[in-house]
């Protein structure tokens, strides 16, 4: 099943789905079909269930929430900026002590504001 909102990504993480998949999924089809729905609903929060990496998985959905509707020129759903969206400690893409300059350097104000540091292209799709 192709997610049509960030919050069926979340819901389809709870029931067992990899988030990763979930949300490249949802990427492929607002890609194709922009609509403010598809950021706009809340997505339930997976720290209760998911600890340490629920918690980026929040702040990753309202950063992907965030830098959409910007990049879209849609409302920014007011639910992205629930302080349980974001890290209290930063978050790296990758392990690697060498990369994180460049993450710093890339990450879109949607991810560094929440302290989620990521590629430029995260959110891109092939």
């Amino acid at each position: 099943m192709r997610p049509k909102t960030l919050a069926e990504v979340a819901r389809l993480t709870l029931q067992g789905d990899s988030f990763d998949f979930c949300l490249a999924n949802f990427l492929d089809g607002f890609y194709a079909g922009p609509t403010a729905a598809a950021l706009a609903a809340e997505p339930v929060l997976l720290a209760p269930r998911g600890g340490g990496l629920g918690q980026v998985q929040d702040a990753y959905l309202a950063a992907t929430a965030e830098h959409l509707a910007r990049m879209q020129g849609f409302p920014v759903a007011n639910w992205v900026a629930e302080e349980a969206r974001k890290l209290h400690r930063p978050w790296f893409a990758s392990p690697l002590a060498a990369l994180r300059a460049v993450l710093l350097l890339e990450s879109p104000a949607a991810f560094r504001s929440r302290n989620l540091f990521v590629s430029d292209n995260a959110l891109a799709r092939a």
